[in-house]
């Protein structure tokens, strides 16, 4: 009983402590940045990004992001920019994508078994589980050279010619653009990028932005495969980056970019892209590549992930459930053991039996005097 009580106990404590962990990790998430841009909210709001995803399609020429954004925080508003090496077009993405190809990505499966019984089996089990988610050009040097209202974003796509400048258009349109990340845009504007401008504000007036947001499609012409990451160096707590590549091979980054090495987590040939994967790669066969990545220290974010071909070799991870082996839902261990005692104990019967007879006298046979 008193183990029982001690184990209830700690139990207890270390949910106790995980609650204040995640309680403690939503009051410090990140204001504005998130893996592929810049996210800005109105004066005295704040926004946070609570997961990210993105999907890339590349031929060779032409280089489309998908990406879906779940979002939490008090703004009604917020303006995100995202650098891009030309001009792009832009349009709603299909919410099905990321589903797709979180299934053609799935894990593989597998049962493990073990012959001892471990913590979570009988006799050990006690039965206490565990258990088991308008915007005009403002200020010179900019340019808009397109504008459009897709569900709940109004899209500007702008030119520049100074990174000061993007900062004047934003705070004219009524948002406060972070000092640094003026800065950071400089190598973009050195390098003539242009950028896709997006204000986010949901459809019903008076609501906030929160919850999983409409994917955003995002194409232009590109002679190499790039994804741009350099603004989330701005981000002030460790950032992480998924994202799913399909191309004629398989595709990785050049470098680590300041961050952990990246994790291909899938690496395959689709054979028949079907639905939203085929919207987005063609309906004839596509390698995905699937990348995870961790940036514990974003400030040391030094460029833009460029990513190359390698060799087109499968991966795919495989998850072990770990079982007790069984013989007709019988514990193999049990009927071992129990066969070994029993065998022990025919072995000391018959041992006994045999020793009684030798000791027993013959009938008829007398002892000399």
């Amino acid at each position: 009983m008193r183990g029982t009580y001690d184990i209830l106990i700690r139990r207890f404590l270390t949910a106790l402590v995980a609650l204040l962990a995640l309680q403690a990790g939503s009051l410090v998430a990140p204001a504005y940045a998130c893996g592929c841009g810049a996210m800005v909210p109105d004066a005295s709001r704040r926004i946070g990004v609570d997961r990210e995803e993105s999907a890339v399609r590349w031929d060779g020429r032409t280089e489309t992001i998908v990406m879906r954004f779940r979002v939490h925080g008090d703004a009604e508003r917020a303006a995100w920019i995202m650098p891009v090496p030309s001009r792009a077009d832009v349009s709603l993405g299909d919410p099905e994508l990321f589903d797709q190809i979180d299934r053609l990505t799935a894990p593989e499966r597998r049962d493990r078994f073990h012959f001892w019984p471990r913590e979570d089996d009988w006799p050990f089990d006690t039965g206490y589980g565990d258990g088991a988610g308008a915007m005009p050009g403002a200020g010179t040097g900019v340019g808009v050279v397109g504008r459009e209202r897709l569900g709940p974003f109004d899209v500007a796509r702008l030119t520049a010619t100074d990174p000061d400048a993007l900062g004047d258009w934003l705070r004219t349109n009524g948002f406060d653009l972070p000092e640094r990340l003026t800065g950071a845009l400089r190598p973009y504007v050195e390098r003539k990028w242009e950028y896709v401008a997006v204000r986010l504000a949901p459809e019903e007036e008076g609501a906030v932005l929160r919850g999983e947001l409409t994917p955003l499609r995002i194409a232009f012409a590109s002679p190499e495969l790039v994804y741009p990451m350099r603004l989330s160096r701005l981000a002030k707590t460790p950032q992480t980056l998924g994202l799913a590549v399909l191309a004629d091979h398989r595709m990785e980054p050049r470098s680590a970019i300041g961050g952990d090495r990246p994790e291909v987590t899938f690496a395959g040939r689709i054979e028949r892209p079907e639905g939203a994967v085929a919207a987005l790669a063609g309906d004839r066969p596509v390698h995905l590549t699937v990348l995870e990545q961790k940036f514990p220290n974003p400030e040391r974010i030094d460029g833009d992930h460029h990513l190359e071909r390698v060799a087109d070799t499968p991966y795919r991870e495989v998850v072990y459930t770990d079982r007790l082996l069984t013989v007709a839902g019988i514990p193999a261990w049990l009927l071992t053991v129990g066969g070994a005692l029993l065998l022990t104990a025919v072995a000391v019967i018959l041992a006994v039996r045999a020793s009684r007879r030798r000791r027993a006298p013959v009938a008829g046979v007398r002892s000399a005097a």
